[in-house]
């Protein structure tokens, strides 16, 4: 059965920091692209990051400098380090899994997880 779990998400106070885990079972996270995404009470979804099968990576603007995405492959997981987080960093956080694109870090995403919370607030 192919299966994304998100974990990591908690309640952490600006400035803090949290690293989110997406771990596949039934496939081999390194050969597809893994987007990670987020969406806030009463918005839309939005992409985050995303990291291909041969390591081309994306970020949205409002991330960068502080979240990294990176592969463990040996532990068939794909995390996103959040560094200096903000209150607007807030919402539900997804993984998804897509066939790798020549040439692009994101994909089309056919398999997501089911959500992780990260809240920032003091």
């Amino acid at each position: 059965q192919v299966q994304l779990v998100e974990s990591g998400g908690d309640l952490v106070q600006p400035g803090g920091s949290l690293r989110l885990s997406c771990a596949a079972s039934g496939f081999i996270l390194d050969d597809y692209a893994i987007g990670w995404f987020r969406q806030a009470p009463g918005k839309e979804r939005e992409g985050v990051s995303c990291i291909n099968n041969s390591d081309g990576i994306f970020y949205t603007d409002s991330v960068k400098g502080r979240f990294t995405i990176s592969r463990d492959n040996a532990r068939n997981t794909v995390s996103l380090q959040m560094n200096s987080l903000k209150p607007e960093d807030t919402g539900v956080y997804y993984c998804a899994a897509g066939p790798p694109i020549d040439g692009k870090a994101c994909a089309l995403y056919g398999y997501w997880g089911q959500g992780t919370q990260v809240t920032v607030s003091s």
